[in-house]
């Protein structure tokens, strides 16, 4: 007999979150277990512990660092599988808090200006989408610079997220100067009294200095209508690229002040670590995390949250 009962509820965004870090987790617990199993600790299983935290891409200092917190006190004893978890979760939960900020706009600069970067392919438009649509639901008047403007597929994806996000959408033809593109934005974003003007840049690799140039032109040309923009500068990052995201929050944070990151496609990644080393090694603020393409899959990232979900305690 089929059962026609109420469906089950949706999966929680924590429960997507451990889904998504699934394969970081695996990879991390299959270590674990194989390294802490019937064995007593010391310098060699700590050392192995180490290597393991490495491949999960949380870096060679901070894996040092969680492994010595593990070996702290406890050599020569036996240790669970359970105990290490808790260990791991609770300093890989003191290294991400100082960087759980949520976003927030300053009403008193109006309109706020927003500055989205990162290299092609991370989804950067569709996480500018997915913020607009949050802002316009609480009420904010939104408008959209398509300053991607060597791709027609970014420019026509803004229009549909601000379709569906109910803000503007400025817009020049392809090949447009992206500087120029801005800088008609805001003066558009000021007339209208908006609240919120968000500027989607081209993707750019991080060792490309012809755009990383433009970048920098686009700063400027913003400032010249308002001193003090952009108000926020937040740089997309793709969770499978791994360690490269150092190098790419390097460059970018040599080019333009950078105020918070977005992670993206924590979903199905093994490289879920590397959000603990960028805490590590640069302690800029991580305002989403984004584990699917739905509108509701970009959340505010937490902290404790997300130290559960990447070592699979309870």
């Amino acid at each position: 007999m089929r059962d026609f009962g109420e469906a089950p509820p949706p999966p929680t965004f924590f429960e997507r979150l451990k889904e998504g870090l699934s394969r970081s987790t695996a990879g991390l617990s299959d270590n674990i277990s194989g390294i802490f199993t019937k064995q007593k600790l010391d310098a060699q299983s700590i050392a192995q512990l180490e290597e393991a935290l490495i491949r999960a891409d949380i870096g060679t200092a901070l894996a040092a660092k969680l492994a010595n917190a593990v070996g702290e006190g406890r050599y020569g004893a036996e240790i669970s599988d359970y105990d290490v978890r808790e260990i791991l979760r609770r300093e890989i939960a003191d290294v991400l808090r100082p960087i759980e900020k949520p976003f927030s706009v300053d009403a008193s600069r109006k309109p706020f200006v927003i500055l989205v970067a990162g290299v092609n392919g991370g989804g950067k438009t569709t996480t500018i989408g997915k913020i607009a649509k949050k802002l316009t639901r609480n009420g904010a008047k939104v408008v959209l610079a398509a300053g991607d403007t060597f791709r027609a597929a970014a420019i026509e994806q803004l229009a549909v997220w601000g379709k569906r996000a109910g803000a503007q959408v400025i817009s020049r033809p392809t090949g447009s100067d992206a500087a120029g593109l801005a800088f008609e934005a805001l003066e558009t974003a000021r007339a209208q009294n908006a609240d919120i003007l968000i500027v989607d840049t081209a993707g750019r690799l991080q060792n490309k200095a012809g755009l990383m140039a433009e970048l920098e032109k686009i700063v400027r040309v913003l400032r010249k209508l308002d001193a003090t923009a952009p108000h926020a500068t937040l740089l997309v990052l793709d969770a499978t690229t791994g360690q490269n995201a150092i190098g790419q929050v390097e460059a970018f944070k040599g080019v333009v002040p950078l105020t918070g990151l977005v992670m993206t496609k924590l979903d199905g990644t093994a490289k879920g670590g590397i959000l603990a080393a960028l805490a590590q090694k640069f302690a800029i603020p991580v305002h989403y995390i984004g584990v699917g393409e739905g509108e509701n899959d970009l959340q505010p990232f937490n902290a404790e949250n997300f130290a559960k979900a990447l070592t699979g305690a309870k």
